[in-house]
Parts: C-alpha cells; structure tokens; sequence
C-alpha cells in the first residue's frame, strides 16, 4: 500500500472528492453552532445536523470536510491505552439528497485501493443484515468476495437517533494479517487482527415516535474515517501515537524531559497523555475557549491540568506545554491556518494556565499523599468524601486528578461524600442569596401577577398615558396605598425599563390628578411583567389612569453606558483576541461594570488602546440602529449572541455602523457620539480566566477630568509649582529624598561601624566555637548585612547575630565563616529558629541569612537562643 504522511492523506481525500463533484468546507469550529445538545463537536457531521434535517440549506448538495473533533467521554483512559483519545480528525463526504449508495460505495472502494493503493484482498466490509441493496453493490459493481461480506445486526450496522433521519450502514475494515490475530477471526469481533477505517451511512429513514421507519424522499449519506486510523494503516503502526506527525511530538516530549518513549510503562503513559492532550488544548483555545470552571472551558482546564502533571511525572518542573504547542501549530497549521493566526494567543493562555496550576499542585500533591499513607495504616481503600472536598475548596485540587492519583496508587474517593460536601456549600451559597431577595422575586409569589400582561414602550418614549392594573403591598393584593406607604404597581403601559441583561432597572414618577407617586425601581418577572417600586408622595394610591414619567437625565446616562458595552465588546476582541467574550455587565447611570473571558491581566498599552478605539468610534458618529427579527436572521447577519440559550424566537439586533453588531434587549443611543467620551477607570481579575473593566461615559467623564484638574492645581500649590512643571518637581524631590536617604544610610552605618571595637571585644564561646551578638537600634537591614560581614573578616572563624529595631519592624541578619559552614553550621538554618522565637521567619545562604519578627519584647530571648542552637 501507499505511504502517505498524515497531512497528505487529508489533501488526497479531499481532493479526490473534490474531483467527485464535491464542495470542500473547512472545519467547524469545536464549539457547536446553534446546538445546545452538544459540549463539543465530536463527529463529522455534528455540525451539518440541520442540512440532514432540512431545517438549514448546504452551501452544496456534496460536500467533503476534514472536521476537528474532541470526545471527552474518555479521558481518563488516554494515555493509559495506546487507543484512545480526546482529539482527533474525521474525514467524511456528504451527500444531501443528490447521490446514495451506488455513488459512495464505488468512491468509497476507489478511494481506498487506487489513491491509496492499498490491497484489495486486505479489504472486508460489513453490512445491515436487511440491506441486500449494498450487498449487492459491493458483490456485484465493486466485485469483493462474497466472504468478506458479513451481515450484522441492528446494534452493529444501524444508525439512529430516538426520532428523525436514520438508516443502515456499511463498515469498511483493513485485515492487517495474521501476526494481529487468529484465523477465524472476523470484521465486527473483539480481536485486533481486523481494523474498521470507514463508516458509510446510508440515512433513508424519517423514525417517528412510534418507531416506525418510514422512507424519506431524499435519502442522505453520511460517511466518517479517522484520519489517525488510516494513517496508522497506511504506515504499518500499531497505534496512532506511531504516526509520523504525533510521532514528532512525542519526540519533542523525549527532548525536553530527556527521557526516551518505549522505555518504561509508566513513562509512556505520560507520554501520550500530554501528546494527546497538546493537540486537543491548542485547537480549543484556538477556537476561543478558555480555561474555565464550567462546560467546554472545564475541559480545557481538565486538559492542561492532566497534561501538566504528567510532565511532571517525566521530571518537568517548570511549564513546558506552550513550547509543545509550537509542535501542533507549525504542523497543522498548514491546514487550520488559524493555529498561526492564534499562535500568541494560544500559548500564553496554555503558559498561564500551566503556571497557575503548578503553583497549587504541590501543596495538593503533599496532603493528598498524606491521605494515602494514613488509609495504608488503616487498611481503607476509600478517600473520605469530606477530605477529597477540602482538597479542592481549600487547596484548589481538582477532583478529577484526585480520582486518578488515587486510581493509580489502587484507591478511590468516595465521590458521594464529595458530592454531599458541594451541594451543602452550593446550598449555603445559594441562602446567603436569598437572604437579599425580595418577596416578589420568589416563585411562592407567582400568583400575585398571574393575568397580568403589559407593553413596553420605554424603546422610542420617555412617557406614556397607562392604567393602574395591580397595586401589591407586603405580597399581597391590595385596593389602596395611602401617602408616604410603598409597594409595587402594575401598569397596562409603561416607558420603565426593567432591570434585566445587566441594565438597571428605571426611575422617575407616575402621577394622576388624585396622586404622585415615585419610582425607586423597576424590575421584571420572569414572564417579562414590569413591576415599578414606588413610594406615595402624594395624595391617595388607587387604580385609575395615570402617566408614566421615567428620569430622562438618568436614562440618557443609562443609555450610554449601555451603548459603549458594545464598542467595548469589540474593540476588547480587536486588542487581546478572538477568544474574549463577554462574562456579565452591570450598566448604571453613573458608571458601567463589563467583565470578560481572558486570561490575564491586561497591560497599560492594551488598555489604552482599547480606550482609544471606542473613543474613535464614538467621535466617528456611527449611526445606531436596532432591528426586531428572527434567529436565524440575526445569526446570519453575523450578530453575536453573548449568553446562549437565552434569546426567544423573536431578537433585537443592535448594529454600530459596520463596527458592531449584537443581540441586545437594552435601551441605548441612536448614535455613537451621544456617548460624547468614554474613559476606562480599572482593570482587575474577579476570578480565574475572568476580568473586569469599570468604565464612565459623558458627562460622568467631564466630571471626572474636572476633578483631576483640581488635585493637579492642588499637587502644584504644594510643590510650589506650575501645573506643566509637576513632573520635573517630582522627580527632583523624589532625586533629593534618595540623596538624603543615602546620607543618613551612611551616617548610620558609621556609627555602628564605630561600634564594631566593641562587639570584637566582646566574643564568646560554646563548644569550641565563637560568635558574638548585638543589638541595634534604627538601623537598616543593608547596613546590618555590611556590618555582620565585617566583624565575620575581622574575627575569622565565628558565628555573628545582629538584631535591628526600627519603628515598629524587628530585623535578624546571621553571618557564618566559611570553616563553620564546612562544619554543617548554617546562617539559614540558625536564624529560621532564632526568628521563631520572637514570632517571626526568615532563611538564606548557608553563610548569610536574614530574617524578620513581630515581637519586639522578645529580642534579647532570641539573640540568646544562639548560644542554645550552638
């Protein structure tokens, strides 16, 4: 058969089903597109579900992909096997409602023993038991022996779901010899002398939910080959981490752990877990998933930790998987040229994440050890779930990697117990919650607004006439509110934005000609109900006509900060990466709070240069415009949904010009410019892989640069100064300051240096060993360091202590000469317990060590402690 490396039997097949009249898609991404049945797209048709469906129409009636997919349902076996794994490719051709079984059967065949020339008595396939029309196919046109023709059964070679398309399939193996298996050995058994390569699936089916398999007009084909697995036929391996492109990375693990694959059991092991676990990372991140707590971001996190304690395992101390990922990107980026395009970006989320994680492991690894020996002592096979917990709450230790390091060593966790320990904190949590909810917020509620409906029409106006519905006061119905009494109001109209996608609920008044009444707040139920908190101002509170009246000052601010969300959400895209979304927002009428996925801090410059570009935009006058359409429209539109799942049938697409365009429920401007400025206050992380921006707008911003104005005119008085000279005054009095700082650390240090006659006079001796001690006060730790090293060369074999007091601070600085260090005496060892005794810490060099203590009453107990320690 034909050697081919792994990137050209992925361009043979494309080709060749290119020249079958075939259009080539690229691969989806991993992240599903409009499908929340699915984490990650783990086969090649995922992502064309619709176009089997017909709910989407293709791009072509044949079309061929290599798709990217990552399975996750075993990985705690990679790496444990030479089988399985997380990432792999798929080779299919597709057909939606154009050829069936007498065109991809042939192709299928062509394919196989032509472009890969591999023999044709090698080749067996199987069939649907009932499906005398590919049986026929394959013994009549293609022409194999009948013999290596096997039927099978439902659960073998029938493709299905619980309802929908569905049909029969043919299998294709490769009989790889004897040496794999014994003679009687068949396709479809448990051996490994035969190896399926590609699965041909003949959807001709509509099942309805009775099970009844009705006939679809247009039947389908579906077919899908691990590209992996026909490498590892094409070049005679065992296993995919033989072929040549993996194979690189193995060797790339070998030199930077300086150990050799095929050598030892468990060794290997690591080495295709990280081989493994380096591919699947580098195309999630490079797909926009970040590491994360929760879904596709939890199995990236998973991944990394995984591959990052292997390394370990080979001996790696240090993060070393970003390097790795430089192996993946440079030969697969060829294909996905979005590994290149991401480079940067991909690595330094893996660096991060690695790094982060080897901070926490070995504190993890410590207590978990600990655990291990004490269930040896006790002869217990089973972790205490409260323990297993405690190792992730409080030490950050995954429960995943706790499982496997049990596993490893025969134990198990008892995974009950953990889960007991996390509901109960989720509970608590959850309390701690519901302690600040209000009463019509609870589900026990619910009928207090039940009939109830009303219109919004806050979009376009700031007021509106309305009919008083429902008064609620104190959960219940109530006929009345009388002056200065608050409760909730009903209204059949309203212009009162309620809180919800992040922006604050409304203010402003609701009056009749019998009262006036103020509205705190307004919030919504779930059914979208407006509910306006109010206080009666004045006279008496009843249902009659009334006109709604919000703050326009309040939501104009409102409006801004809501509106510059989307510059912000784009430009942060444009500035750090695709791979940023939004994470929640709070818009307020004096500021806004807009948290994102990223993976580090941002920098002074990319800080500035995302305030640059909103502001360009802004000064640019894009018009603003929203659209009230379906879904599928929006999605087509290229709008961004940032919270799946929540969205109706039925969305409002906000466009900024060409710049932006997203689905959003809010109130905002009608163009950019009413935004007038904006102006970055903070940038912080609020939790791992999650950062927060707060932010001002208009006339938030003017207040804000007037207020900065004065401290300036302010900082100037006081350095007796003009404004533009501030910069230079400070530098030279901060030049002045260290100047004088250097005087007085020299003062000081000569007047102790003329101390240094009496402390030689004064050594004394234990065991055959000098050393002396002293007392300082207000002198610095640099100067007790120079000290130290002066008596130590004047004495020449001895052990010297030096305690300082400044302020409220207490230092220790131990020298030793180098005799003594010969003769196991350590400054670090010493002064680790001498600081102990006033409270303190510290350590060093064998020679030089220093330390710091709280206690100040205890010094002269601690300098004495070195005659004990010697």
């Amino acid at each position: 058969m034909k050697y081919l490396g792994l990137h050209d039997i992925r361009t043979e097949f494309l080709k060749f089903f290119e020249s079958k009249g075939h259009f080539i898609l690229p691969s989806f991404s991993l992240i599903p597109k409009n499908d929340k049945s699915l984490l990650l797209i783990g086969a090649g048709m995922a992502p064309m579900k619709k176009f089997f469906t017909g709910e989407e129409i293709p791009p072509a009636k044949r079309v061929t992909t290599c798709q990217k997919c990552i399975r996750t349902g075993d990985i705690d076996n990679v790496g444990l096997t030479d089988r399985h794994a997380t990432f792999f490719e798929m080779l299919g051709n597709f057909s939606f409602g154009d050829y069936f079984k007498h065109e991809v059967i042939p192709w299928a065949w062509e394919f196989l023993t032509v472009n890969l020339e591999i023999p044709k008595e090698d080749l067996w396939v199987t069939v649907y038991y009932e499906d005398d029309e590919a049986y026929n196919i394959w013994k009549d046109v293609v022409g194999i022996d009948e013999e290596k023709i096997i039927r099978l059964g439902k659960e073998d070679n029938f493709w299905e779901l619980e309802v929908g398309p569905s049909g029969p399939c043919s299998e294709i193996y490769v009989d790889r010899g004897l040496e794999h298996g014994s003679e009687d050995e068949r396709p479809g058994g448990e051996g490994d002398r035969f190896i399926e390569v590609w699965n041909l699936v003949f959807t001709q089916f509509d099942k309805d939910e009775e099970g009844n398999y009705k006939p679809l007009a247009h039947p389908n084909i579906d077919t899908g080959m691990g590209l992996e697995r026909i490498a590892t036929v094409l070049q005679g391996t065992d296993n995919i981490f033989e072929i040549d492109a993996i194979k690189d990375i193995i060797q790339e693990i070998a030199k930077v752990s300086g150990k050799k694959y095929g050598q030892d059991k468990n060794a290997d092991i690591s080495f295709r877990v990280i081989t493994d676990h380096i591919r699947a990372m580098t195309f999630m991140i490079s797909d926009t998933i970040v590491p994360s707590n929760e879904g596709r971001g939890y199995v990236l996190r998973r991944l990394i930790r995984r591959a990052a304690r292997h390394g370990r395992k080979l001996g790696i101390e240090r993060a070393f998987l970003y390097e790795i990922a430089d192996m993946v990107i440079n030969s697969w980026g060829e294909q996905y040229t979005e590994l290149k395009e991401n480079r940067e970006s991909i690595k330094e989320i893996i660096r991060r994440e690695e790094e982060k994680f080897l901070e926490t492991i070995d504190g993890g690894l410590v207590r978990l050890k600990a655990h291990i020996d004490e269930m040896k002592e006790n002869n217990e096979k089973l972790l205490d779930g409260e323990k297993a917990f405690k190792l992730y709450d409080t030490y950050g230790f995954p429960i995943d990697l706790t499982e496997e390091i049990l596993r490893e060593d025969g134990y198990d966790v008892d995974m009950e117990g953990f889960q007991k320990e996390m509901d109960d904190q989720k509970r608590r949590a959850r309390e701690a919650r519901n302690d600040s909810n209000v009463g019509w917020a609870n589900q026990d509620n619910k009928h207090l607004f039940e009939g109830l409906s009303d219109e919004f029409l806050g979009y376009e106006k700031d007021e509106c006439d309305a009919n008083i519905t429902r008064i609620i006061a104190d959960d219940e119905i109530v006929d009345s509110l009388e002056e200065g009494q608050e409760g909730l109001v009903v209204l059949d109209k309203t212009t009162f934005y309620g809180e919800s996608g992040g922006q604050v609920g409304d203010t402003g008044e609701i009056i009749s000609d019998n009262f006036k009444l103020r509205v705190t707040d307004t919030k919504k139920t779930k059914d979208g109900l407006h509910l306006h908190l109010v206080k009666v101002e004045e006279g008496r509170l009843e249902k009659a006509p009334v006109k709604a009246i919000i703050d326009s000052k309040r939501r104009n601010n409102i409006r801004r900060n809501h509106s510059v969300t989307h510059l912000l959400h784009r430009a942060l895209k444009d500035v750090l990466g695709s791979h940023v979304n939004q994470a929640g927002s709070l818009v307020m009428a004096d500021r806004m709070r807009f948290d994102f996925s990223h993976f580090d801090a941002m920098t002074k410059e990319e800080i500035a240069e995302v305030e640059r570009r909103v502001n360009e935009k802004i000064f640019e006058g894009l018009p603003v415009e929203t659209k009230v359409t379906g879904l599928e429209e929006a999605k087509e539109m290229g709008a961004i949904g940032l919270f799946e799942g929540k969205y109706q049938d039925q969305v409002r697409v906000l466009s900024m010009g060409d710049y932006s365009r997203e689905l959003c429920g809010g109130t905002h401007v009608s163009n950019t410019s009413e935004i007038s400025m904006f102006k970055i206050l903070s940038e912080s992380g609020i939790s791992n892989g999650v950062r927060r921006i707060e932010s001002i707008t208009g006339p938030a911003v003017y207040e804000y640069l007037n207020n900065l104005s004065a401290k300036e005119e302010e900082i100037a008085s006081e350095l007796k100064s003009n404004k533009d000279e501030i910069i230079q005054k400070i530098k030279l009095n901060i030049k002045n300051l260290k100047e004088a700082n250097k005087n007085l650390e020299k003062l000081e240090h000569d007047l102790a240096k003329d101390q240094i006659s009496d402390i030689t006079g004064d050594v004394r001796e234990k065991n055959g060993i000098k050393y002396v001690i002293k007392k300082f006060d207000g002198v610095d730790v640099n100067t007790l360091r120079d000290l130290a090293d002066e008596v130590r060369n004047k004495l020449g074999s001895v052990v010297v202590l030096f305690a300082a007091v400044n302020d409220d601070k207490l230092n220790f600085v131990c020298a030793v000469s180098k005799d003594l260090v010969d003769k196991k005496i350590a400054a670090g060892k010493l002064i680790k317990k001498i600081a102990k005794v006033a409270g303190g810490g510290g350590g060093g060099r064998p020679d030089m060590a220093t330390a710091g203590a709280k206690d100040l009453d205890k010094v002269e107990e601690a300098l004495n402690k070195l005659d004990e320690l010697l």
